[in-house]
């Protein structure tokens, strides 16, 4: 199922539509979208997570890097809940 991600990129808000089948991350998603290339950081990014000793270390790591890159927010938008029949 797909959801529709919400993002600053260098001042503007986009959205992008995402899948897990495509990409692990929202974040993957959003750079692929603006063409940037992300083997260093995810190098980068298992090497913390090898020595941190938990999950937050690891997302002020991802934070800090996506900002630097531009990004501001990055977020799934609400899920829209539908009654049954309804499309």
């Amino acid at each position: 199922m797909s959801r529709t991600i919400i993002y600053t990129f260098k001042e503007q808000e986009k959205t992008l539509t995402f899948s897990y089948s495509q990409y692990r991350t929202i974040h993957e998603a959003v750079a692929a979208a603006e063409g940037i290339d992300l083997t260093d950081f995810l190098r980068m990014e298992q090497q913390v997570e090898a020595v941190s000793s938990g999950s937050k270390a690891m997302r002020d790591f991802r934070d800090s890097h996506f900002r630097k890159l531009g990004f501001g927010k990055i977020t799934l938008a609400k899920k829209e809940h539908r009654g049954i029949g309804e499309k």
